[in-house]
């Protein structure tokens, strides 16, 4: 009984007998069912990358983002339920300006990463919450430099030099592995990134996708923004002409 869940799923309270908390677990089939997210920690930066699926023709192109600016110099990417991702952004952006407004410096992106983890895993801890169903790939640039940090369902936050989440998570992190992070620049990795990107879609499953893609560097001003769209173009040209590479193979 207790290994599916069965009277042991009613509530974000209550462990089973083997001690999982289900709901939570749930909570991370939410972001395993979700298009994929990438961010990778470059020398002179972070980029992140999102597979937004298109469910339907009607939306209009660029609508309901899942990249979002924090602060002048970071950014997070929402892998699983947007609406709850808005949540986690909204939270976020809060925290960052109060931190501002209190100090007089830009918030270090780990103590936004914690104080973000610890809001998420707020709501694994009273019965009258649920968990957030999504995951979130927090980039920023602070003092110390480049920083990337991921933060899951439960409330987890590591810190990272490439992490994934999504659909395609598994066969994103093995060819983020592959990469020379230390000695990429955040123009190498947006091509990296489209081309993993591209490399895990499922074209059988999901038809149509928007690639959007961000990054936090030296040539943005080490402040977080949206990826030009030329260099966008290139590196999409760029992940399609490996593909068909490795289809012709």
């Amino acid at each position: 009984m207790s290994s599916i869940g069965t009277g042991y799923d009613l509530s974000v309270t209550t462990f089973s007998p083997d001690g999982r908390v289900f709901q939570v677990e749930y909570a991370g089939k939410a972001v395993d069912n979700s298009g994929t997210v990438v961010g990778i920690k470059c020398k002179d930066g972070i980029v992140l990358g999102v597979e937004k699926l298109v469910t339907s023709k009607m939306i209009l192109k660029g609508s309901n983002r899942r990249l979002h600016s924090v602060h002048r110099h970071s950014g997070l990417a929402v892998a699983g339920l947007a609406a709850d991702g808005r949540q986690i952004v909204s939270r976020a952006k809060s925290e960052a300006a109060n931190y501002e407004k209190v100090y007089g410096e830009p918030m270090p992106v780990k103590e936004l990463a914690d104080r973000v983890a610890s809001y998420v895993h707020l709501c694994t801890l009273y019965w009258w919450l649920r968990p957030f169903g999504c995951g979130v790939i927090l980039g920023g640039y602070d003092r110390d430099g480049p920083q990337l940090y991921m933060i899951e369902p439960s409330g987890l936050s590591y810190k990272y030099f490439g992490a994934a989440l999504g659909k395609g998570r598994q066969a994103a992190k093995t060819e983020i592995e592959k990469l020379k992070l230390s000695e990429l620049t955040c123009r190498e990795g947006i091509v990296e990134v489209a081309k993993i990107i591209y490399g895990v879609h499922d074209e059988a499953k999901d038809k149509d996708f928007e690639l959007e893609l961000s990054w936090v560097c030296d040539e943005s001003n080490r402040q977080h923004e949206k990826v030009p769209d030329d260099l966008v173009e290139q590196a999409k040209a760029a992940a399609q002409a490996a593909l068909e590479e490795m289809d012709a193979d």
